[in-house]
Parts: C-alpha cells; sequence; structure tokens
C-alpha cells in the first residue's frame, strides 16, 4: 500500500493531481479543496489509499490522514465506493460528516451528489458507531475560506493552469455566490467556489 507521495507537484487538472516521485509522475485523485492548495513546481505531500479493482490501480489523495481515514471508513458503509466517499469529502471535511452523523443531519449528506434520502437514512444508521466524535470545532460544509476568497480562489485556478484572464473572468463569474453566503454572516467555501469557477470556465470554452 502507498501510504503517502511527497515530491514536486507536476501537473494539475480539476480532479487530478500528478505528483513526482523518484522520476515517476503518480497521478492522484483529490477533492477540489485539497487542489486548491496546490502549486505546480512546489512540494506537495499528500496522504494516499490504493483503491485496487480488476480493470485499474486509482491513487486517491488527501490533506492529511484524517481524511483518509474517513475516506476509508465510509466505504464500510454498504453501497459507498471510493467515487461516493471523495464526493462526500469534497462537499464535507472529516469533522462536518463526523458531525452529521453523530446528530442524525439527513439534509447534509443528501447534499452530497448521489445521495438520495433513502441513501442518507441508510449511510446515518451504518456510519454512527464508525466515524466517531468531532475532534475540532469545524465550520460546516468543506474547507472555509479564511481569509479573501478572491485571493484564493484565484491562486487556486492559476495553479491548475489557467491563463490570468481566465482566472479574472471565473472569479467575476461566482463572485454573486460568494457574496450572497457572506451576506448571511457565512464564509464562503474554497472547494465549492472552485467547482462553480470551473464550470464556468468549462461553460466558456
Amino acid at each position: 500500500m502507498i501510504s503517502f507521495v511527497s515530491g514536486p507537484v507536476a501537473a494539475l487538472a480539476p480532479d487530478t493531481a500528478v505528483v513526482e516521485v523518484g522520476g515517476i509522475g503518480m497521478a492522484v485523485q483529490c477533492t477540489p479543496g485539497t487542489l486548491a492548495t496546490l502549486r505546480i513546481g512546489q512540494h506537495a505531500k499528500l496522504a494516499t489509499t490504493l483503491v485496487v479493482r480488476e480493470e485499474s490501480l486509482t491513487l486517491y489523495g488527501f490533506a492529511d490522514d484524517d481524511e483518509r481515514q474517513v475516506f476509508e471508513l465510509l466505504q464500510t458503509a454498504s453501497g459507498v465506493g471510493p467515487r461516493l466517499a471523495q464526493a462526500m469529502l469534497a462537499v464535507h471535511n472529516p469533522d462536518a460528516l463526523r458531525r452529521a452523523v453523530a446528530t442524525g443531519d439527513e439534509k447534509a449528506l443528501t447534499a452530497v451528489p448521489g445521495i438520495g434520502k433513502k441513501g442518507a437514512q441508510r449511510l446515518l444508521l451504518e456510519l454512527k458507531d464508525r466515524l466517531g466524535d468531532p475532534v475540532g470545532p469545524g465550520q460546516g460544509i468543506g474547507a472555509p475560506v479564511t481569509s479573501g476568497w478572491r485571493d484564493q480562489l484565484h491562486a487556486a485556478l492559476i495553479g491548475l493552469g489557467y491563463a490570468t484572464r481566465e482566472a479574472d473572468e471565473a472569479v467575476t463569474a461566482v463572485a454573486p455566490q460568494a457574496e450572497a453566503v457572506l451576506a448571511d454572516g457565512a464564509q464562503p467555501q474554497v472547494g465549492q467556489l472552485l467547482r462553480a469557477a470551473l464550470q464556468s470556465l468549462n461553460r466558456a470554452r
């Protein structure tokens, strides 16, 4: 098992980072929130887990060991494969998932693409004694943008290889969404803003 990869980031895509390890480019599937912290050419260390299938070997990467552990625990529930587990972590950070399960928050789970009302009810039952209690204060869904969201989102898009003009346009496109969240007294989430920005760029092409 490959428990982590460490090395310079060679390439970034909307759902993948390529990390150079010993002259080999390791493609690692990551959530938008994790990808937003990476920059091409800069050193990165990602906790990883290798998912083996008959037709493929897929390496999933995480910001830390806690996120990887939750990813693996989620898959102990029936009907949850690696892609759905990663989608859950793309929408919720580990503590937000623990909190949702501990409080029976069905609505939080149905916010994840691919999880309906019945699926959420089943997951709440199956995961209740597996994820444990939240370990920190937490901020709810995803990784919160604690400083200027415009700068963080712009830097993430540049890190993904987009031109400055494209990054500027994408930031402008998602500004109403971010401002609406701020108006409600909450903090915009970097993963959600990045996904919306990438969708706007794809539509523009």
